[in-house]
Parts: C-alpha cells; structure tokens; sequence
C-alpha cells in the first residue's frame, strides 16, 4: 500500500509566539515541539511536505536593512532577497528540529529544505492595490520621505500605531521545482519548501525571470503547490484547533466536517475576518476546488487525532 501525500502549512505560531521576544532559543524551541506533533501524521502513513510563514522574520530583516544602512551605509537588499533569507534561515532552523525530534524518536529519514520561487503575473489586479504590510512603523514625514526617495507605496495602520510600506500580495501562478519536490517527498524525504508563500518572480517575454516587490499568502502558495503535486490532504496547523463561526460570541460553534457550499455561505455571512481565519479558510478552498480531497485547519497539539481540525471536503 502506497503512502499518502500531505502537504502541512506551518502557521507563524510554529516558530514565534505572542508573548516572546523571539529569540533563537524560542524559535528552536517551537520548531521543535511542532515538529514532533507532526511526526504523527509519518506515523498515520503521509510523506510530508512542510511549508511555512515569515512574517516575524522578514520582519527584522527589514528592520536590518534599515539600521544598516543608515548607521554603516550597507547597501540594502530587496524584498526578493529578504524573503529568501528568511526561507534559508527559518528552513534551517525546522529541518535541523525535525532532525532532532527524528533522532529523539528512533526514526530515520532524510529532510531537505529548499528555497523556492513562484511566478506571478504582472498583470495580477493584485498590483493596483498594494495591501500587505511589511517592515517597520514610521511617522508620517519618515514614509513621505522613503516614498520620494525609493516609490515605495505606505498606508496608515489601522491601530494608528505609525505608517507601514505595502506591497502587492498576488496570487501565484506556478511553483518553481514542483515535481522534484513531489519526487522527493514520494521516496520518503522530508521536503520543506514554498517558505513564507516563495519568493515571487515574472517572467518577461523573452522568458527572462525577474523579482518583483511583492509578497505571495504563505497558505494561498501551499494550497496551489498541494493541488499541483496532487497531495492527498493540505493540513494548516494554526493557533486554534478548529475554524468556528460566530467567533468569541456567545453562541460560538466549532466546525467539524464542511462542503465546499457550505464554507462558501460561511464567508458571505462574514463569519472569518480578513486578518484572521479568512485567508485560511481561502486556501482551503483552493485546494479542495482545484482536485484535492479535504484541507484540515487545526492546530499542532490536535494531529495526534484522526479526525482533528475543521475538514472541508468536496462532498460530505
């Protein structure tokens, strides 16, 4: 009996929690007791592709740039080389874990991280509206400033907490080395890869691949990659157990198995936030609507279960 294919979506949870500061001593520690929680689907007979967030990370390497450059003039890097050092780094750090829980578990098994690229188009509507944060707060005069200076687009921050560049957030169209990552999952290895959503790049007529200043939704990139290496199931391991409607109210109600219908009647009655459950509950179409059989959201603690998470199939 042949295994089967899984790709699990690590939530920023995984590596950084609310109330740390993030040092390399909590990321390890978290990297470390999700991978174990993970080790139970290898277990339940997955292979297993691991792909991940970046927002922390990307975060302060934004942040380094700043205070490189204005205190010792390093030149600064753009957004597609922040990206992918935060793919390199935060890869690392989960496959040097997962090798430790494997270790502490008697297993054994290859794991391999790679950095991974994703096409994008340009003419993505994604690019007149440029709505994802990224990098630090600034006053009012410092965003006017960098905008003259760079082009760079700012908007205010909803909690008036100072003014934020923004990028585009486009949907990806194709994931670079899909097939070598399938390939190597479906032999047994442990593939991390499509870190923070993947670095996006656009192609120009002459097929010449160029970065973008963009930013691609680390769960929207693993649910496309999902459906184009045919995974059996996409598992997004988040900080609640299930997907609720009528969150925090009164008469909340957990999820358990759902239709795509009724996911889609969910959403028109508001019921996941945009800055919350909402792209998450977008990936999770995604991938059902494109061939897959379910997406699981749930959290690390809860993969010990079968039946863990809220499970949106294509027929219930």
């Amino acid at each position: 009996m042949s295994k089967k294919l899984a790709v699990v979506a690590f939530g920023g949870n995984a590596l950084l929690r609310a109330n740390q500061k993030g040092t390399i001593d909590d990321q390890e520690k978290n990297a470390y007791d999700t991978c174990e929680k993970v080790l139970q689907l290898i277990r339940n007979d997955y292979n297993i592709i691991i792909t991940h967030g970046n927002g922390p990370q990307v975060g302060n390497i934004l942040l380094r740039n700043e205070a490189g450059f204005n205190e010792y003039k390093i030149p600064k890097m753009p957004l597609d080389i922040c990206v992918a050092d935060s793919q390199g780094g935060i890869g690392y750090m989960i496959e040097r874990q997962m090798r430790n829980v494997l270790n502490d578990n008697h297993m054994e098994k290859n794991v391999i991280t790679m950095v991974t690229q994703v096409l994008v188009d340009l003419n993505d509507p994604a690019f007149e509206n440029p709505s994802k944060p990224v990098g630090p707060y600034y006053l009012k005069e410092e965003a006017d400033l960098l905008t003259k200076a760079n082009k760079w687009v700012f908007k205010e921050d909803s909690r008036k907490r100072g003014w934020r560049r923004v990028v585009a957030s486009p949907k990806p169209s194709d994931v670079f080395n899909k097939n070598v990552i399938r390939d190597l999952a479906m032999s047994g290895n442990i593939v991390i890869a499509v870190g923070g959503g993947g670095v996006p790049v656009y192609r120009h007529e002459n097929n010449y691949l160029e970065a973008i200043e963009a930013v691609v939704d680390k769960d929207l990139a693993s649910a496309i990659l999902a459906s184009f290496i045919k995974a059996d199931s996409f598992f997004i391991v988040t900080d609640v157990p299930k997907a609720y409607v009528n969150y925090n109210k009164p008469d909340q109600k957990a999820l358990d198995k759902i239709s795509i219908d009724e996911t889609k009647a969910y959403i028109k009655e508001g019921h996941f936030s945009a800055g919350s459950m909402g792209p998450k509950i977008k990936a999770a179409l995604e991938f059902v609507e494109t061939g897959g059989a379910e997406t699981i959201i749930t959290d690390a603690d809860s993969l010990q279960y079968e039946d863990c998470g809220t499970r949106i199939v294509r027929e219930k």
